[in-house]
This record gives structure tokens, C-alpha cells and sequence, in this order.
């Protein structure tokens, strides 16, 4: 209850039911809250830090008033307690608050009628009872009970969470993760945290730790700060750092003394989580699964490629005259010869840029091992890579995740070194993309007796998780290889294959520029002279929105993408999403979480590999439907419908624009670029190749010709450390000289 008086008091404490949450802040708790005290008819405004609040619970804060110039009177709060609440009231508007699955506001009235303010017992004593209210069944029932239950474990860990001085965004999360033990497990070890849970890293984790009272310079502290600089290193695409490297950076980072850090890398050593080896005149640290990918990836292509081919053909030269009569084509030099090594040898390689003829060579090995009876399985790393693949070829085609059959319970795939493939040719599309702990679950899924084809574009970026695989392998000289580099007539009289030709042999594109582009010339690679960054998102916005269309026909959702050099800045991908959410997709049902607004309709990209709903990183897909019962969102991908709860948003960001990164594999009918000196870090030949082979009918260049020639020129600048290709050579040397 609060007294008249006390709204002019230095400092107060109010008692009362929050009406409505203005605002909540899921990451520091931060709110602004509508509470209306006891006996008043006005509602008041506090604003502090609470770790979760729902409509209609009651609370309590203690703090000082404060006139904002905009907003007026305020409590601004030092601490807030909240209680649940004890007014039918207020009971219904918490339960139809959106805090449990299953309850809407009309819902919760009935339920409250039906039982009055016994109705929380009734939910979580008594649950079977809720059937008697109409519209409730055992289903829905089920769901309701089960999500009280979750919703109390959960403000649990958010309290503990929050009194540690870390945001409740991750709660239901963690709670999925360790169920009830979370907090003794977060307790015992606060730092597993940057392990296990997707979106904590070892900051927030260490920040729990020291709240916990675990000394800075503990050998436990050492240890988690040296695995997160190393994991820093494979998500910059590494598979090892030297030591003397790493423990540097890990001393700098945790500010700790050197000795420290050396002890506390010797006991990782000793316990296995990482892997020493000397290699050339550095010690190299590995996280022991890459260690021990990259070691058994060489022994299984080595060993594969020693094998016999299981397609027996005595006259080759007339099978390839038979081929090209099949396909109605003649195949180029370098095609025929790449397609005589395909039956010959065991294990291949085929790489060449785009028009070179991967696909009509592609398809005519598959005739031949067809006519063969061969059982041939197809795959690629992302669903659209795929369905390109499968529709090239008339056969099906999977990613590499559903062709090795992921078992969510097991987490594990169930295709394996013990229960290999079903197949006597293995062909995988777009190589160029694939990891190396996902080669390593690929070969060694592989059966002895069969043939593997390894396509890809050598040239473009290398993937997005640790290793560069396919050039390893090329660049081992173990494995044969068959490069293409004949661009087709038809293919050279496309500027985007040319250009992507010009800049990988270090040239500038030729292009058409913004006055060729407004005389209605219809070529299909253009270039938008643009040095302001700002101006560039106002012509980004109007090709996408306006022109794009109108000249060419294109839907702005699903035909027109925008690639970033980078995520941040005016022209990065998380600023150009809100600009194009806003402009193409501006209203209707939304669900907001962890700051980023998700509505019907809108384009939406994974970012993590989640094997439960079988999506992967890099999969995209509409959103269609926004479930307020439920509380979550289902998204259309690959014409499946996948069903996001709240707390699981976080898996998912918008891809209006994305990274050139996150669109290999994928083929869009027309792409726009912003490349911008803005985007020097990123800046380098590879990435801009990427980026224009990316587009099928159209690609748009927009920023400054000074960056185009910064990226032409500078190649190299992402040079992973693996020792794939070492490991290949030693591999084969063992084989051949039987040591």
C-alpha cells in the first residue's frame, strides 16, 4: 500500500499489481513497469532491474522518485520483489499473461471463474480438474500443467541467474540443458556454461564465477579461458594454434601470469580435452576432436582411394562416346578427361569455377554408373544445395545430416564407420563449404567397396566451421584431382561468369553502371558507384523495394538477397535486416525475443545446427504462422513446417541480408552486395568471388570502386592453420611404401 505523501518522499517503497510491462529488457532484466498500488485508482511507473515479471503479480520495490522530462513521475527502483499474485484479478491476468503454454486472457478467465483463488493449486495439485473447463481437453491440459512446472523451475534459475548480476535471456535454455540441476551444476562449475549452452560465452560465464567467489587467478579460471581462446581460434576457421601463441593470448585475456597459464594448459594436456603435436618448428595445441578428425579424415581418403573401383569397365573411350550421346552434348578436353578418371579412380576430386560444365559432367557420370546398376547417393552441405543437385540430376538428392541419418536421442549420426552408407558411389556437391568434423563423419560413413566424388569450387570462401578440407586435399597432391577451366560459349556471354572469372585471376569486374542501369540496358551484373554508407542503404532499399522488381519481375522476399561482407555497420547484415523488415514486411502478427522483432511473413535464417527439429546452420525459411497459445513461431523450410518456442528464438535471425558466408551452397535469382571500404576487414578476393557466383540472372554491386580493387588484390589474408594436407601426404606415403 502506498501512502499520498510518500509520492513526494526522497525515497519510497510501493506495494502493488503490475498492470503492464512497458518495456523488458530479457538480457539485464531491465524494465518499465504500469503498477497500480492498493486503493488507488492510478497506475504508477517504476523502473529497475527484475530477472522476470509477469501481468498480474504483485510487487514490491524500494527506490527513489524521479520526474523524467518525457515520461514523469517515475520510482526508479534499487530493488524489486515480485510475489505472486493474490486477487482473482490478478490471477487471471497473470495466467493469460503469455507465461503459460496452453492460456490466453480468455482462457484464463474461465479457468479463474471456475476455481477461484484456489486456482493455482488446483494447476499444480490437481491438474486433472482444468478438463472441466470448457475448451480444456487432456492435451491441453497436459500442456498447461507441464508448463507451470517448467515456468517455476525456470523463475528458480532466473533468481539465481539475476542475483549473480546475469540476465535471465538464457533461463529456459539452460533449464532444457540441465533440467533441475542446473543451478548446483552451475554452482559446481559455472564455467560449463560456455560449453554447453549456445548463446553463453566465457565472459558471462566467468562473470558467474567470480560472483560465485572462484578466485582470478584459479587453475579452474586458467583452464576455461585457455579452451575459449582456443575455440575462438576454430570459429575463425583454425584446427590448431601454436602454444606459445596461446598461451599468450590466454594471459592477456584472463590477466593472469604466465605460469600460471602453462600449468594449467599441462593438466588439459594430461586430461585429454586438448592435443599436443610438433609440426614444423611450432607446438601445436588442438581441441582433441579435431585432433582426432583431422588424424582418422587422412587415414580413411587414404585408405578409400587404395581400393578397387566397384565399376568395372573395359572400354572407357566407348563409354564416353555412349555418354555424350545420352546427354546430346560433346563434352569439352578437360570434361572428358575428368570423366575417364571417375571410372578409374576410386576417390576424385572435380573443381573448376562456374560455367565450366560441373553439372553436365556430374550428370553424365551418373548416367554411366545408372546403366550400370550402381546404388549412387547424392548429398550436399545445405538443403538448397541438395535440391539444386537433385534437380540437375533427376534423382534424389539429401544434405550430408539427413543422408547419415542424425539420431537426436543418441546425438549421434547412425551412418557410420560400423553402419556405413548403403550406396556404391557417394557424390557431394559443393565440397568447398564442408567442415572438417563433417568430412570426418562423411568418408568415414563411406563403405570400403564404393567410389567417392568430391565437387566443388576450391576458389571460393572455405567453410564456415574449422578446416578447409577441400583445398587440403587438393593441395596434398594424394587424392586425384580433376580441375575444369574451360568456361562454355553460352556461359561466357553471362557478365556474372565472367566477371567471377576476372576476379579470381585477380582482375576487375566489367560491369554496367548506375546511368547503363536507368537507360533500361538489361545486362546482368551492374555496379552503383556509392561512398556514403548512407546513401548506400537508401539505393539497397530502393533496388530491392523498387527497381529489382519492376525491371526485372523479381519478388523482393523470395527471389532479391542482400550479401554482407560483414555482420555489423550501416552496411553489415543485422543493420539492413531492420531497414528491410521495416520496409518489406512492416506489420502483423510478431513475437519479439532477445531484442529482435520475428512477424508473419518475415525471412528467417538458422545459425545453429539443431538436430531435434532437423535444421542446420545456414537453412532459411518464411515465417508462417505465430502461435499466441503456444507462445512461439513456426517457419517454412524446405517445405516443412518447424515450430520455434520463445525461448529457442535465438536459433534464428533474419535474412533479408545475410553474410557472404552464410550463402554458400545457395543460388539466388538475383543478389545485391554492398562492398564498401566500410568492410576492410573482410575485404579479399575470395569473399567477393563468393559472393558474385552467388547470383543466377542478376547481381548488383553497390558501395565504392576503391574497395572492389582492395578485394581483387589481396588474397591469402584468411589462411587457416590445419595439417590435413601433411597428414595426406604421410597417409599415402604409408600405403605406398607399406610403413
Amino acid at each position: 500500500m502506498v501512502k499520498k505523501e510518500s509520492l513526494t518522499d526522497t525515497g519510497a517503497t510501493i506495494r502493488g499489481m503490475v498492470e503492464r510491462i512497458t518495456f523488458h529488457n530479457p538480457d539485464n532484466g531491465f524494465s518499465v513497469l504500469k503498477v497500480k498500488p492498493g486503493g488507488r485508482r492510478q497506475e504508477i511507473t517504476v523502473v529497475g532491474n527484475v530477472p522476470g515479471i509477469a501481468v498480474g503479480e504483485v510487487l514490491e520495490a524500494v527506490g527513489e522518485w524521479h520526474r523524467d522530462p518525457r515520461h514523469g513521475l517515475q520510482l526508479k527502483a534499487d530493488t524489486i520483489i515480485s510475489f505472486p499474485p493474490v486477487s482473482e484479478e490478478g490471477m487471471a491476468r497473470y495466467l493469460g499473461s503469455g507465461m503459460i503454454r496452453g492460456i490466453g486472457p480468455e482462457m484464463a478467465d474461465r479457468i479463474v471463474k471456475a476455481f477461484g483463488k484456489d486456482v493455482f493449486n488446483v494447476i499444480e495439485e490437481e491438474p486433472q480438474r482444468l478438463v472441466a473447463v470448457q475448451g480444456i481437453g487432456p492435451k491441453r491440459m497436459d500442456m498447461i500443467s507441464g508448463a507451470w512446472v517448467e515456468q517455476k523451475k525456470i523463475r528458480a534459475i532466473m533468481l539465481f541467474l539475476h542475483s549473480h548480476g546475469v540476465g535471465s535471456a538464457r533461463a529456459h535454455r539452460i533449464y532444457k540443458f540441465y533440467g533441475d540441476q542446473a543451478v548446483g551444476l552451475i554452482k559446481e562449475n559455472p564455467y560449463r556454461l560456455s560449453r554447453d549452452i549456445w548463446g553463453i560465452g566465457f565472459k558471462t560465464a566467468d562473470s558467474i564465477a567470480g560472483s560465485l567467489g572462484i578466485p582470478p587467478h584459479s587453475l579452474s579460471r586458467a583452464c576455461a579461458g585457455i579452451e575459449y581462446t582456443l575455440d575462438r581460434k576454430t570459429e575463425e576457421g583454425h584446427c590448431a594454434c601454436p602454444r606459445e601463441k596461446l598461451e599468450l593470448e590466454s594471459g592477456e585475456l584472463l590477466e593472469i601470469p604466465p605460469e600460471i597459464i602453462k600449468e594449467a594448459l599441462d593438466r588439459i594436456l594430461e586430461e585429454g580435452r586438448l592435443v599436443s603435436q610438433r609440426h614444423g618448428a611450432d607446438d601445436l595445441v588442438y581441441p582433441s576432436r579435431l585432433y582426432r578428425a583431422e588424424k582418422q579424415l587422412a587415414l580413411d581418403l587414404c585408405g578409400l582411394s587404395a581400393g578397387k573401383h566397384p565399376c568395372s569397365i573395359s572400354d572407357q573411350r566407348a563409354a564416353l562416346g555412349w555418354v555424350q550421346e545420352q546427354v546430346g552434348l560433346k563434352l569439352a578436353s578437360s570434361q572428358k578427361q575428368a570423366l575417364l578418371k571417375a571410372l578409374d579412380k576410386k576417390v576424385l576430386v572435380v573443381t573448376g569455377g562456374p560455367g565450366v560444365g560441373k553439372t553436365t559432367l556430374v550428370n553424365s557420370i551418373v548416367r554411366i554408373f545408372n546403366s550400370k546398376r550402381l546404388v549412387i547417393r547424392l548429398c550436399a552441405p545445405t538443403g538448397r544445395a541438395a535440391k539444386r543437385l537433385s534437380e540437375t540430376t533427376g534423382m534424389e538428392a539429401r544434405t550430408i545430416h539427413r543422408l547419415l541419418e542424425f539420431d537426436p536421442v543418441g546425438f549421434c549420426f547412425t551412418r557410420n564407420r560400423n553402419n556405413p552408407l548403403d550406396g556404391d558411389v557417394i557424390i557431394c556437391d559443393e565440397f568447398s563449404m564442408v567442415d572438417l568434423p563433417l568430412a570426418h563423419q562423411l568418408i568415414q560413413a563411406v563403405p570400403p567397396h564404393a567410389a567417392l566424388l568430391i565437387v566443388g569450387d576450391v576458389d571460393q570462401l572455405p567453410s564456415v566451421g574449422p578446416g578447409k578440407v577441400l583445398r587440403d586435399i587438393i593441395d596434398s597432391s594424394v587424392i586425384p584431382v580433376a580441375r575444369l577451366d574451360k568456361v562454355f560459349r553460352q556461359a561466357s556471354k553471362s557478365s556474372i561468369i565472367t566477371n567471377a572469372h576476372l576476379v579470381n585471376s585477380g582482375k576487375m569486374p566489367r560491369m554496367h553502371n548506375e546511368r547503363n542501369a536507368d537507360e533500361g540496358c538489361l545486362d546482368d551484373f551492374y555496379h552503383i558507384e556509392c561512398d556514403e554508407p548512407e546513401k548506400g542503404v537508401s539505393l539497397i532499399k530502393k533496388l530491392v523495394k523498387e527497381r529489382a522488381p519492376m525491371r526485372w519481375g523479381f519478388n523482393p522476399i523470395r527471389d532479391i538477397q542482400v550479401l554482407c561482407p560483414m555482420i555489423r555497420g550501416l552496411l553489415g547484415a543485422s543493420n539492413l535486416n531492420l531497414e528491410l523488415q521495416t520496409l518489406l514486411n512492416p506489420s502483423g502478427p510478431s513475437f519479439t525475443m532477445l531484442g529482435t522483432t520475428f512477424r508473419l511473413g518475415d525471412k528467417v535464417m538458422q545459425v545453429v545446427n539443431n538436430y531435434d527439429k532437423n535444421v542446420f546452420n545456414g537453412d532459411m525459411g518464411i515465417i508462417s504462422a505465430i502461435n499466441e497459445i503456444e507462445k512461439g513461431l513456426t517457419v517454412q523450410v524446405d517445405g516443412r513446417q518447424v515450430f520455434y518456442q520463445g525461448s529457442e528464438l535465438d536459433e534464428l535471425v533474419l535474412s533479408y541480408a545475410v553474410t557472404i558466408h552464410k550463402s554458400q551452397g545457395s543460388e539466388y535469382p538475383c543478389v545485391v552486395i554492398p562492398f564498401h571500404t566500410q568492410h576492410y576487414p573482410m575485404m579479399q578476393r575470395n569473399l567477393l568471388y563468393t559472393g558474385i557466383t552467388r547470383g543466377k540472372k542478376l547481381v548488383v554491386l553497390v558501395g565504392n570502386r576503391k574497395a572492389l580493387a582492395i578485394a581483387v588484390r589481396r588474397i591469402g589474408a584468411d589462411e587457416r592453420l590445419t595439417s590435413l594436407d601433411q597428414r595426406l601426404i604421410e597417409g599415402g606415403n604409408r600405403i605406398v611404401f607399406g610403413s
